[in-house]
Parts: C-alpha cells; sequence; structure tokens
C-alpha cells in the first residue's frame, strides 16, 4: 500500500470512530447511570444547563426519554390518507428534544444561536432549559415539577394555561409517567454519585 493510501485509510478510520450514531438510543434506558456512563459529554452538557437555566438533570432526562428515547434524528411518525398515502409527518418535531420548528426558531433568535440543531445534544437540552425557565418566569410553574414543565413543553405556555391536558387523559398519564421517570432518575444518578 502507497503512503497516500495509508493516510487515505487512516483518515478513513478515524472518521468512522468519531462519525455520529445514526441517531441510535442508549442501552438501557431505564438506567440513569447507564445513559450518562455511555455518554460522559451528555451528563456535563445537562449539568451545564442545570447552572445555566436551573432545570434539574433528571428533570431533562425524563423529558428526553418521553419525547425521543435519546435518539438525535427522531421524529413522529407519518400520517397517511386511505392508510396508504403519506401525506407528511404529524408535526415538524425533530432531534432529541422534538422541538418545533417555530418555537426552535424563537430560541435561535433568542439565544443569538443560529447555528445550533436539534440532532446536536447540547443545543438540544439548552433549549429544553431556555423552555422551561421560560415557564417558571411565565406560568409559574417550578423547574423541579417534572410532571407540570412535561405538560407545559408538551402543550405549549398558552395551552398549558387554558388547561387543554385535562381532556387528554393519555397525556395526563403519560406526564405522571414522565415525573415517576424523573424520580427514578434523580435516585438513580445520586446513587451512582452523578448529581
Amino acid at each position: 500500500m502507497t503512503h497516500p493510501f495509508r493516510a487515505m485509510a487512516l483518515l478513513l478510520f478515524l472518521a468512522a470512530c468519531g462519525s455520529s450514531d445514526g441517531g441510535k438510543a442508549p442501552r438501557d434506558l431505564d438506567n440513569a447511570c447507564s445513559i450518562v456512563s455511555q455518554n460522559p459529554n451528555w451528563l456535563r452538557e445537562m449539568k451545564r444547563v442545570e447552572r445555566k437555566w436551573g432545570v434539574p438533570v433528571h428533570v431533562q432526562m425524563a423529558t428526553i426519554y418521553q419525547e425521543s428515547k435519546f435518539v438525535s434524528d427522531a421524529r413522529p411518525p407519518f400520517r397517511y390518507a386511505l392508510g396508504v398515502i403519506p401525506m407528511g409527518r404529524q408535526s415538524s418535531a425533530l432531534g432529541f428534544s422534538q422541538a418545533l420548528d417555530g418555537t426552535w426558531e424563537e430560541y435561535q433568535r433568542d439565544q443569538f444561536k443560529g447555528r445550533a440543531k436539534r440532532e446536536r445534544f447540547g443545543d438540544a437540552v439548552d433549549f429544553m432549559g431556555w423552555y422551561m425557565d421560560g415557564s417558571e418566569k411565565r406560568v409559574g410553574i417550578s423547574k423541579f415539577d417534572t410532571r407540570n414543565q412535561y405538560l407545559a413543553y408538551h402543550e405549549g405556555r398558552t395551552g398549558f394555561k387554558r388547561g387543554s391536558y385535562n381532556n387528554k387523559s393519555w397525556l395526563v398519564r403519560i406526564a405522571s409517567e414522565v415525573a415517576d421517570r424523573g424520580e427514578t432518575y434523580r435516585a438513580q444518578l445520586i446513587g451512582c454519585r452523578k448529581i
């Protein structure tokens, strides 16, 4: 093998080692310690968001679990007419945080982050911190209140204020599950000394 080909092979190997995970979720999503051990940079990013916005790591993790199962390029499913004709996705949600286009663009403008990407973990959790901080300031939801933060995150602050979730028993159930998962993650992270 000639020198240029060896250099090219080495570059390709290194690029493969540092490449994206292709959107795959970490193993054992029920174990917060396992998730952050597999992705130590995620824990650093979530702690940075906790310092910046005041949103606890376990609240961030429980919300990400519910929204995307920690899959970087998660999207809502397609809608179909007559069960076979694709009509587009149910919403513009994308990435770890499942932020909608309009809300993401508002975040980018407000935080001067035009290059932020929903598929990048640090950007996604910063968005969540920004949004949940706004929910505390505008609606009065404590950043430690995983259940109501999730409801406001899902329904939007106006929908939360109107109580739109009260007509959605499935969403009230899911919000309680998110709160339970948050408490489980919190206890696990304390147990493995990650927080």
